[in-house]
């Protein structure tokens, strides 16, 4: 259950207490703020290696390279004030020929562009220590083993510090500058094949995205951390986390990554495919909020309309984010901009299941005020924004609310009859969002050895749709059971999610921008208590036999080459309904205690089912799916009965002075 002040928890018990919901439009999804890019500059020049970097005053640094035709030579561009009316036409030349690769970071007033000479292998730099007014000489910081690179890019730490990373065929080197001196170059432990891109951005570690091939030769888009004492210790390398695949000898391939972090962590890279229809377009995507970046919880990519093998390189400075590549610069805001539409609301319907949520709000538009959804003061109210809704009332120290219940709009109907009009909002959690997923290429874990638990597993998945997985209470199969679990192109999320979840005898709710595992056990304690002062205004209880009261349980030690079977009872229930047999088999159990697991976890899914009915009550607002809450119905024979929430429908609407929750009650 949700936190409530003491004041809203006594109003919410009070016979005469007064409703307030709170309703508010944000442009954000899943809890990230949304960027809608606009196209600032479209140019002519070519499509080449290029970075961007914002300095601390604002100013917008970009750099290019010609192509081989024209000498690959460096460019650098500076827009002091960027804005709709800025020209993105103009660079200058910094005399440098022969730029294989080029990237730049900036920290305060101080900027470094660094580059790689294709042909003498010098991996140069020059600053600017006024924000790139006026540049300095070009310096010899070292050189490439060989001409064949396959990626720079470059990241200061707070304090002056930087980094620069390049990837020479397959091997990654970092090379520091410490208190203004350059370190020895240091390489990667990593076996790997050519790699093809690199992108870097600090935060406590150097976070860094990859492109390339592994060692057999497949196509991947990776995250690594260079540690700094962070998450990861100072100098060693994190494991290499996928993030988007292809096999060797097929058409797709992924170039060029960018990574910036404003609020989450934003990357783009591009998806490359040389098939019937050839095309290289951008895609980008961010990790999940609160999410750290060694946690490779991404979400799914998603293409950008753009045609580039070299990409877009992404910054950020105050209020905005900023694209670049050679030909084009777009701006997005990147504040939360919210609408408070609590004022005019008519009517709500909330409907929480365990496998779907849905929110239903109607809005007063008698004045018209609601006409254009989308446009004017109503940008942010348009589809796909984010509407939050929040139950509370009014108490001694004025209106207050549970916050926390967060829904994507997925379509708005206007009304008008008998002289009246309304808005009407349909929004969907992200249950709609695991439903509509489709996995874009294959995952595999757990083949060879321990690598992702199931937890570790659901929270990946659950990060393609933009959820955060948290825990209310876990069981230790969760974490401990490692599954060869695979997921293939075209999966439907909502059948990878059941089929985790069939593993273990934890169950997951959505709220928000957050999917939470609840290990319901039958010795839980009760969050709340119905009947005495918070009033029951109807009640059904039921209670029936388990669908199944023993499982058979079938797997396999390589160990010592036998089956293991084990069989898992229900007594009381077969005493009483004689056995209703389920019989599994499941190559991942390769012990007693596993196939145990297994089997008890379905039996107590099937005690959860047994048990049924609804609830009317005034709502409570801090009333979660899965707590446990006790009954006191003299009229049902219930004194402190305890059911577990399965579900609730609250409906608002003052028109007919109803404000109740009705609650779906199963076991506990």
């Amino acid at each position: 259950m949700r936190d409530l002040t003491l004041t809203l928890l006594a109003a919410q018990k009070e016979a005469t207490a007064i409703p307030y919901v709170k309703v508010e439009a944000r442009n954000k999804v899943a809890g990230v703020v949304r960027y809608d890019w606009a196209r600032l500059y479209t140019g002519a020049e070519d499509d080449y290696y290029h970075a961007v970097t914002m300095p601390g005053d604002g100013s917008l640094i970009r750099v290019r390279v010609t192509l081989p035709g024209d000498s690959r030579k460096l460019y650098r561009q500076r827009v002091a004030s960027p804005g709709p009316s800025s020209d993105f036409s103009q660079w200058t030349d910094t005399g440098q020929l022969n730029a294989a690769a080029v990237a730049c970071a900036s920290l305060g007033a101080e900027v470094s562009i660094f580059w790689i000479d294709g042909v003498n292998r010098k991996i140069q730099r020059i600053k600017s220590t006024d924000y790139g007014a006026n540049w300095g000489s070009p310096e010899v910081i070292d050189y490439s083993p060989t001409t064949n690179i396959g990626g720079l890019a470059a990241a200061y730490k707070p304090g002056g510090d930087l980094a620069i990373f390049f990837a020479d065929q397959a091997t990654l080197y970092v090379k520091k500058n410490i208190s203004g001196q350059w370190q020895p170059r240091s390489s990667w432990d990593k076996s790997t094949g050519d790699l093809a891109g690199i992108a870097a951005v600090y935060g406590s570690d150097w976070n860094l995205l990859v492109t390339g091939r592994d060692a057999s030769g497949n196509f991947k888009l990776w995250s690594l951390v260079y540690g700094d004492g962070g998450d990861v210790s100072a100098g060693s390398w994190s494991a290499l986390k996928e993030l988007a695949s292809a096999p060797s000898g097929g058409e797709f391939e992924y170039l060029q990554p960018f990574l910036d972090k404003p609020d989450v962590y934003r990357g783009f890279f591009v998806e490359k495919f040389s098939g019937s229809q050839t095309y290289q377009r951008p895609f980008w995507s961010h990790t999940v909020p609160g999410a750290k970046f060694t946690d490779n919880l991404w979400r799914e990519p998603v293409p950008f309309n753009l045609s580039s093998e070299y990409g877009l390189a992404i910054a950020h400075h105050g209020d905005y984010g900023w694209l670049s590549c050679p030909a084009g610069v777009w701006r997005a805001g990147a504040t939360v901009q919210s609408l408070d539409l609590t004022g005019d609301v008519l009517a709500v319907r909330q409907e929480a299941g365990e496998t779907s949520g849905k929110l239903t709000v109607e809005l007063r538009n008698d004045a018209g005020q609601y006409a254009s959804p989308g446009q004017g003061e109503l940008a942010v109210l348009d589809i796909g924004c984010q509407l939050d809704f929040s139950p509370g009332y009014r108490t001694g120290d004025g209106d207050e609310v549970s916050a926390g219940q967060a829904y994507c709009l997925e379509s708005y109907e206007h009304t008008s009859a008998g002289g009246a009009a309304s808005l009407v909002l349909q929004s969907l959690d992200s249950w709609e969002a695991i439903a509509g997923w489709r996995a874009r290429h294959q995952f595999r874990w757990n083949r060879d050895s321990e690598e992702m638990n199931v937890k570790d597993i659901l929270a990946f998945v659950l990060a393609r749709v933009g959820l955060k997985l948290e825990v209310e209470s876990q069981s230790s199969v969760i974490t401990g059971f490692y599954p060869d679990f695979t997921i293939n192109s075209g999966n439907a999320g909502e059948t990878v999610i059941r089929k985790l979840l069939s593993f273990v005898p934890d169950v997951i709710f959505v709220e928000g921008a957050t999917a939470r595992i609840v290990n319901p056990q039958a010795s839980d304690s009760s969050v709340y208590s119905y009947g005495e002062e918070h009033p029951v205004l109807e009640g059904r209880y039921r209670l029936g036999g388990w669908e199944l009261n023993r499982v058979q349980v079938e797997g396999y030690d390589a160990g010592s080459d036998e089956m293991i079977v084990v069989d898992r009872f229900g007594w009381d229930q077969i005493d009483r309904l004689y056995d209703r047999l389920r019989q599994l088999e499941d190559g991942n159990i390769d012990t007693v205690a596993g196939a145990q697991e297994r089997g008890d976890a379905y039996l107590r899914q099937a005690e959860l089912a047994s048990a049924g009915g609804t609830m009317l009550v005034p709502v409570n607002c801090g009333q979660q799916l899965y707590d446990v809450i006790d009954i006191t119905d003299n009229r049902a024979g219930l004194n402190m009965a305890k059911r577990r929430v399965l579900g609730f429908v609250l409906v608002y609407s003052p028109r007919r002075g109803e404000y109740r929750q009705r609650l779906q009650l199963g076991a506990v």
